[in-house]
């Protein structure tokens, strides 16, 4: 009997499993997959929890439920992924060979990267978002701050969740007015890119949704340091910038047995070509989700399009056929605005957000590039959405994984 490996159950490894579960001959083939943690974390959904919409309940699941009856799930840590042996090696050293193996092993924040970041001042007046316990802390003391200097500040690309920065901010602005305390924050955001996002018709939008609602943009700053005790954060070329509260979004990276394992880059990403999400490495090793290094945002969105077409390919290998050059960077993603409304963005590898119509052309109901409540609720109802059709692989009538044209205002 043949075997396919799975490393990770998280937004990708869940899909893979349960498309790859439906798809292979189980007279053939025993799937296994592996993951160290129990928990599975709806992630959209932290960027909710420290404003009191979100909560533990909203979030968290076991990543047991989400995997299906004749699946072997694996709940330990990986120590090495030994490719030139088809094996990997496990923390309590089991050995799984593998016929085909398929990386999702995703990626995490690094706040360590950032010198000072993570001193003393940690979960006290400087906070990440981007982990339940970040989120969760930062809602604690946010329910009794006053005010003063409240500073967002991102480390540097690529993260998971693009434009969860920017909703941060927004979301941000509407939660202290709601408190009455606006007038007493003055908001800043920071960022080593140009713009306020990395596409530019997008950052064209969000910047002055920016400037209109008064937070301050500094771009082009490359963080060198974070001063905790003066509390500060300097650049490189010497720009300092005072905070009485600092929000990061850390350095993000891959996981670390990418490193050990001699299959990532600087930052652990896996050279994966960007098309048929084949590795660059081993023709049987297939990457999804946050652990590519492919030009596409690191969003379950993101990861949904790729299991649709990895999924393609894993049959197409395993009988012999081309692989498909299908996969196109596709992406949408609602962006909250504050105040109940929210944009929505779809684009890909060639196609920057634009004007237009989701899903349908036309009917929508979603508006794109356009502020709408009901882009709002559907960023709110993407939660129910996540548990119960995007983990099980069911589909999704009217998204495609290839990005359509049609609907879409392009010059």
């Amino acid at each position: 009997m043949k075997k396919l490996l799975i490393l990770g159950a998280g937004t990708a490894g869940t899909m893979m499993v349960n498309y790859l579960n439906r798809k292979l001959n189980k007279k053939d083939w025993k799937i296994t997959i592996v993951d160290q943690h129990k928990t599975h974390y709806y992630q959209p959904g932290f960027l909710f929890i420290p404003f009191g919409i979100y909560n533990e309940k909203d979030v968290i699941k076991t990543k047991k439920q989400f995997i299906p009856k004749g699946v072997e799930y694996i709940e330990e840590e990986i120590e090495l992924i030994e490719h030139d042996k088809n094996n990997v090696v496990l923390k309590n050293s089991t050995n799984l060979s593998y016929d085909i193996l398929i990386i999702a092993t995703g990626s995490k924040i690094v706040p360590d990267e950032v010198d000072g970041l993570k001193g003393e001042g940690w979960f006290k007046n400087v906070f990440d978002f981007y982990t339940f316990e970040g989120a969760s802390a930062l809602r604690d003391k946010l329910e009794n701050w006053k005010g003063g200097k409240f500073v967002v500040h991102l480390a540097e690309m690529p993260i998971k969740c693009p434009v969860a920065p920017l909703e941060f901010c927004f979301l941000a602005d509407w939660y202290f007015t709601k408190k009455g305390i606006r007038e007493k924050v003055e908001m800043t955001y920071i960022t080593p890119l140009t713009g306020a996002f990395t596409k530019q018709n997008c950052s064209n939008v969000l910047g002055y949704l920016m400037e209109e609602k008064k937070i301050n943009l500094v771009p082009d700053f490359d963080v060198e340091l974070v001063d905790e005790k003066d509390n500060f954060v300097k650049s490189y070329d010497g720009q300092k910038i005072n905070y009485d509260l600092l929000v990061s979004i850390p350095t993000n990276m891959g996981d670390d047995v990418i490193e050990r394992s001699g299959l990532g880059d600087d930052l652990n990403f896996i050279p994966t070509d960007k098309h048929t999400l084949q590795s660059k490495k081993k023709e049987n090793i297939f990457v999804i989700g946050d652990a590519t290094d492919v030009p596409a945002s690191k969003a379950g969105s993101v990861a949904h399009f790729q299991a649709e077409v990895l999924t393609k390919n894993i049959m197409n290998f395993i009988n012999g056929k081309k692989l498909l050059k299908e996969f196109d960077g596709h992406a949408n993603c609602f962006i909250e605005s504050g105040f109940g409304k929210a944009f929505l963005i779809d684009f890909n590898y060639d196609v920057e957000p634009v004007e237009g119509t989701f899903p349908l052309p036309l009917v929508g109901p979603f508006s794109l590039l356009k502020e709408s409540r009901i882009n709002h609720m559907g960023k709110l109802a993407f939660k129910y959405i996540y548990w119960y059709m995007l983990l099980k692989g069911l589909p999704m009538p009217g998204i495609s994984a290839q990005m359509t044209k049609v609907g879409k205002k392009i010059k």
